[in-house]
């Protein structure tokens, strides 16, 4: 597969977690850490996930002098993360990396062969697409972002 120039930048690594309290617990005592929740995410114009456990997914994430970490917790439904950590256990889901244009990169990715896996959008068109891509040959799910200001805006109506 030729560089595709989108998996570059990389911005975060997600880890999934059974109880996110107690990771937190655990990294703040080795100085990672101030952790922060996500704001809400119900912003997000969704594909490939179910809405309601989508907003189960409790994230906290800590920006680390080069990397922004991010622990997940899964709810009930079913999600990705959910069955990752019914299958692996806990540990690295995914790997995050930012875009100028996450259409684009999403397209560029699917023309190269990378299946999706889902992905969300603001009305920006800002957001993030999930490439299935851990059982492929990257051993992790491969994500594409683009970061908005509305992002913290919260519910959409």
């Amino acid at each position: 597969m030729k560089d595709l120039g989108i998996f570059r930048q990389l911005h975060d690594v997600c880890i999934v977690v059974r109880d996110i309290e107690d990771a937190v617990k655990f990294y703040e005592s080795t100085g990672v850490g101030p952790w922060k929740d996500f704001p809400p995410m119900d912003a997000y114009e969704l594909n490939g996930y179910n809405r309601e456990a989508f907003l189960q997914l409790r994230y906290k994430f800590a920006t680390c002098d080069n990397v922004q970490i991010q622990l997940c917790q899964p709810g009930q439904g079913d999600t990705p993360q959910r069955r990752f950590l019914g299958t692996c256990g806990e540990g690295v889901f995914h790997l995050g990396f930012m875009v100028d244009d996450v259409d684009a990169a999403q397209q560029q990715g699917v023309d190269a062969g990378l299946p999706l896996l889902g992905s969300g959008r603001l009305d920006d068109r800002s957001g993030f697409t999930y490439f299935n891509t851990a059982e492929k040959g990257a051993g992790v799910t491969l994500v594409v972002r683009k970061a908005s200001a509305q992002a913290n805006k919260g519910i959409k109506a």
